[in-house]
């Protein structure tokens, strides 16, 4: 099993910025990619970003292109989403998972394991 714990949510106005951090541990395993989603309120669960064990490998959501910015630490298990110039339809729970797949996806079905989530708020 993997768990992971993200952490970073909060309130910040529109125009501004937060950093997801998401941490994985227990049976941790290289060739598998890791991806943000986030789920607002009467709104189904969307793709964010994705990125791939290698890191070589990223993908976003057309929605966030060339404001969130994903990354990853292998060596430390985890794996970052940078958001910058926030929006208000930002406003949501976001969530880390992971997929078994080495490949980058962005369909919910596609991942294994989920975190709890972290709320992020943005005011407008």
């Amino acid at each position: 099993q993997v768990q992971l714990v993200e952490s970073g949510g909060g309130l910040v106005q529109a125009g501004g910025s937060l950093r997801l951090s998401c941490a994985a541990s227990g049976r941790t395993f290289g060739n598998y990619a890791m991806g943000w989603f986030r789920q607002a309120p009467g709104k189904e669960r969307e793709f964010v970003a994705a990125i791939s064990w290698s890191g070589t490998e990223i993908i976003y959501a057309d929605s966030v292109k060339g404001r969130f910015t994903i990354s990853g630490d292998n060596a430390k298990n985890t794996v970052t989403l940078q958001m910058n110039g926030l929006k208000p339809e930002d406003t949501a729970v976001y969530y880390c998972a992971a997929t078994r797949t080495s490949r980058v996806v962005s369909g919910p079905l596609n991942y294994n394991y989920w975190g709890q989530g972290t709320q992020v708020t943005v005011s407008s």
